[in-house]
């Protein structure tokens, strides 16, 4: 099955939390503190397959985690790291962040691969906390969380040129005759139901062509295939827009070249500025040569060639694609989306947050439980130490401001004390 368009939730793995331990050997009274760091969460990274053709693997599953990381120990042993997580993708795969849409990497070209959500730094152990005034720390911090993304992979194929136009006006046949490709041909639309890659050799140069499912009016808003694959043709250098002007279906050349260029800018304005060369296809079945010479006048005002052909009778196949290697070498090579997305930064500012509640002062705030999340409310220098946070982050300058009184109840992660100045 060709999938190309997946939703994915990705967490990196959350870091090890750091030890709170004590030196105790025999004969060695009052050890220091050798509490170990918590080792970092492990990342996710994405890297590409060249055995890959699809996003298949991500059809049925959607979320992702990587390994948190290990403890610190006694001995100042540290934790051991999270272990990465590696997803294999598809070259020409592109993220985006679910929510904005907007472009995070781009994997083709030389971008093999990225670490798409990275791992918690691990916490430190007490051992980090010991100065000539406080000996026995008995507190130590706690692991960061790992990254969490929510993104959605597209497949935009690479190749050097896509095939665009009505269903049955013969881009398959086309394909077939010029390269080793084998689609699926047949006498009815859609026959062709995902895109297909073919290899073109023209004397020393060679590059690769994309056929498509057909558009019809109003694909670029949904209807019909056009909307799943136009994506596939956004890397195109050239397009190669094929048009049935023997008029076997009832429909006229050149609505049908028009319809089909508008669905593309109503698609992306820069795919319809994409370089075109007209294909004037099944020449063996028109009765006359007069919506060929309309469509090459109207081509012209655009300043596309036609090219008259009949793909089936490999009649003016070659002209055609010695055009295409001709134009191909005059343009820059396939397209790589450059990253859109940034993202937010930790606003530490507004991350403080007093409430009052039933008269308690309660506060929170993620950055500042980070650091005091294993502090001993029991113990004086871990007191001290969780003190020393509050009064740095400017808690007791915000409870002050807000009117606290002295032996008013603060509440901090279920923690709570008198405020005393």
């Amino acid at each position: 099955m060709f999938i190309d368009s997946a939703n994915i939730v990705l967490r990196a793995g959350d870091g090890g939390n750091g030890a709170v331990s004590f030196h105790r050997e025999k004969y060695v009274a009052a050890g220091g503190p050798d509490g170990g760091d918590g080792g970092r969460g492990g990342d996710i990274i994405l890297r590409t397959d060249s055995n890959l053709s699809t996003l298949m693997d991500y059809k049925y599953r959607r979320k992702y985690a990587a390994g948190n990381g290990e403890n610190g120990g006694k001995k100042k042993c540290f934790g051991k790291d999270g272990q990465s997580l590696v997803l294999r993708v598809p070259e020409g795969t592109v993220v985006k962040d679910r929510a904005t849409g907007l472009v995070i990497c781009d994997l083709s070209g030389e971008n093999r691969e990225f670490v798409i959500a990275r791992g918690g730094r691990g916490g430190w152990g007490n051992s980090h906390f010991a100065t000539p005034t406080r000996q026995t720390p008995r507190f130590a911090h706690s692991g960061r969380a790992g990254e969490t993304r929510d993104v959605t992979l597209e497949l935009k194929l690479l190749a050097d040129v896509g095939l665009v136009g009505f269903p049955n006006v013969g881009k398959s046949t086309l394909l077939s005759v010029v390269s080793a490709a084998r689609p699926k041909i047949a006498n009815y639309h859609f026959t062709t139901l995902v895109p297909n890659l073919g290899i073109v050799s023209v004397d020393d140069t060679s590059f690769v062509m994309a056929d498509i499912p057909g558009l019809i009016e109003g694909a670029a808003d949904g209807a019909g295939l056009g909307i799943d694959f136009l994506r596939h043709v956004e890397r195109c250098r050239l397009l190669i827009h094929i048009v049935d002007v023997s008029g076997s279906e009832g429909r006229d050349p050149v609505e049908d070249f028009e319809r089909i260029n508008s669905e593309l800018f109503l698609y992306s304005e820069e795919l319809a500025a994409r370089p075109q060369i007209v294909a004037a296809n099944k020449c063996d079945l028109a009765s006359d040569d007069g919506n060929l010479r309309r469509l090459t006048e109207h081509c012209a005002s655009y300043g596309y060639p036609v090219f008259p052909m009949s793909a089936a009778m490999a009649d003016g196949t070659k002209e055609l694609m010695n055009r295409t290697a001709e134009e191909l070498s005059k343009l820059p090579p396939i397209k790589v989306f450059q990253p859109e997305y940034v993202a937010p930064e930790e606003d530490v500012s507004d991350d403080l947050s007093i409430s009052v509640e039933d008269g308690v002062y309660v506060v929170s705030s993620k950055r500042m439980m980070d650091s005091i999340a294993m502090v001993d409310p029991d113990d004086y220098e871990s007191l001290a130490y969780m003190q020393k946070v509050l009064r740095d982050m400017g808690v007791f300058d915000r409870l002050e401001a807000m009117g606290i009184r002295e032996g008013d109840t603060v509440s901090i992660n279920n923690f709570e004390f008198e405020y005393v100045k």
